[in-house]
Parts: C-alpha cells; sequence; structure tokens
C-alpha cells in the first residue's frame, strides 16, 4: 500500500467548517474572473451573516468564475477550528480578524504543500524519497498548527524552496518510467514554458514536465498527459476535451476548474470532474 500519512479529505475546503476566510481574507480586481473590486480583509458583498454564499449557485452567471476555481486546501477549516479555536471574526474584535486575514494565506500555502506531499507519497516509483518526503510532511503539518503569532511571521517561501527540491526528485523518478515511443527516461521538459493560446491539439506529452508552464487557453484537445508533471501549471481556459490526463501527478482542483473539458476526458483519482464541464457553461 502507498506510504500514506495525510487524510485528502482533510485537504479539500469543507466551507462548513471554515468562517468565510476566502471571501474575507483575499483581494480580487474587477475582471473576467470577478465583477468587482475587493480588497484583502473586507468581507465580500456576497458574503451572508452565517457565512456562506449568497449567490454560490449562481457565481459564474454573476461575474465571479474565479470563486468557481478557487480552492483553500483545507486551510480554512484549519485556521476556523484549530489556529483560532473555533473563534469567530465577525464577533470578536477587530485585532483577531486581522489576523486570520493575515494567517489564512500563510496555511493555505502550507496545505497545499502537503497535498503535493501526500501525493508524492502514493507514488510508487518515488519510494526511494519516501523517508524524506514523510519527513517534510510531517513537519509542514506541525508548521499548520503553529500560533497566530508564529504563522504570520513564517517564512512560507523558503520552506516551499525546501519541500520544492524533493517534489521535483520524485518527477524525476515518476516520469522516468513513462514510456515514450518503446523509450523510458522521461518526457519533454517544457518547465515555465510559455504555451499561452499554443496548438497542441493531440500532442504527445506523456511524461512532460509542465511544471510552471503557462498553458493558458491553449488547444489541448485530444492531447496525451499521462504521466506527466503538472505542479503549478496554469490552465486557465485550456481546452482539454477528450485530453487523456491518466497518472498525471500534482494536479489540483483549481487547475481543473479553471480548464474546460468534457465528458471524454480522461483525469486521474485525486480530482473530480467539474461539474460545469457537463453542464456546459
Amino acid at each position: 500500500m502507498p506510504d500514506q500519512i495525510a487524510d485528502p479529505s482533510d485537504l479539500r475546503g469543507d466551507c462548513a467548517q471554515c468562517f468565510g476566510l476566502c471571501c474575507v481574507a483575499l483581494p480580487f480586481a474587477r475582471s473576467a474572473d470577478f465583477a468587482l473590486n475587493k480588497p484583502a480583509g473586507k468581507p465580500c458583498p456576497n458574503l451572508r451573516g452565517d457565512h456562506r454564499c449568497g449567490i454560490h449557485a449562481d457565481l459564474r452567471e454573476k461575474g465571479f468564475t474565479g470563486c468557481t476555481v478557487y480552492d483553500c486546501f483545507g486551510a480554512g477549516q484549519k485556521v476556523s477550528q484549530v489556529t483560532f479555536g473555533g473563534q469567530d471574526w465577525r464577533t470578536g474584535p477587530r485585532e483577531r480578524a486581522r489576523q486570520m486575514a493575515d494567517v489564512f494565506p500563510v496555511v493555505r500555502q502550507l496545505h497545499e504543500l502537503l497535498w503535493y506531499l501526500t501525493e508524492a507519497l502514493g507514488l510508487p516509483a518515488a519510494r526511494p524519497v519516501h523517508a524524506d518526503l514523510r519527513r517534510a510532511l510531517e513537519q509542514t503539518e506541525r508548521l499548520t498548527r503553529q500560533t497566530p503569532e508564529e504563522l504570520a511571521a513564517l517564512d512560507v517561501a523558503a520552506h516551499r524552496q525546501e519541500v520544492n527540491v524533493l517534489l521535483l526528485r520524485t518527477s524525476e523518478l515518476a516520469r522516468a518510467d513513462v514510456g515514450k515511443k518503446g523509450k523510458k527516461g522521461g518526457g519533454k521538459d517544457r518547465r515555465g514554458a510559455d504555451l499561452i493560446g499554443a496548438r497542441l491539439k493531440g500532442a504527445d506529452l506523456r511524461g512532460a514536465s509542465l511544471r510552471g508552464a503557462y498553458l493558458i487557453a491553449a488547444d489541448l484537445t485530444g492531447a496525451d498527459l499521462r504521466g506527466a508533471d503538472l505542479i503549478g501549471a496554469d490552465l486557465r481556459d485550456a481546452d482539454l476535451t477528450d485530453a487523456d490526463l491518466t497518472g498525471a501527478f500534482f494536479l489540483t482542483q483549481p487547475q481543473v476548474n479553471g480548464a474546460r473539458g468534457n465528458a471524454g476526458t480522461k483525469l486521474p483519482e485525486s480530482v473530480t470532474r467539474p461539474v460545469h464541464w457537463t453542464a456546459g457553461s
């Protein structure tokens, strides 16, 4: 069995256990993704008194597509119920609300790392670094349980860099076994590549490293992305119609939610098919 210690269900947002932190802490600007401007720390006007979204069922129609592709990786409930012990920012002192807004983005980054580390521990090819991955996961989990003051002072960028070294090694090991035209050794290295609007229909991208690649509005119809590393790839409005992402790793739900696909798109088990793909919106 895969060597795992984290429950993936704890790394998905549970709005019922959160005080609407993403609707308060995060800023957004009027654009194709958001219908209005909102500074960090100010509640969205659509946030109700019970911390639920007043237009949740109609977010796309009302110009808030950006909200539908966001996921906190479970950071919202962690900050609400653990870091602040279930204390609501609405009823407490202003300082608490400010602290929660400061801490939430930090814990969100740590929970994203927990997602990647947990997935890495489930990859048999990465077994040579499983011990290091487990230690990194345990350390990251400990960091998420620090006090608000400690979290606010945490150099999360430095920690991400340390973890990234392990994730890079994981990628190399996992992609080395991806066969391509009778050979092994992994696919193309397109890390950070500018592929905005690229015509990649039917492209053979098996085992490719697409870490941090810009695939905004790229045509990936029918593309073969089996065993590809998609960590940090920008898939906003990318067309994944009939594409095969079986075995692709480090792919998150927000990335999938931001792309376009259909019933023929093959996805890894770690993510779910977005409702709006089949709804045709």
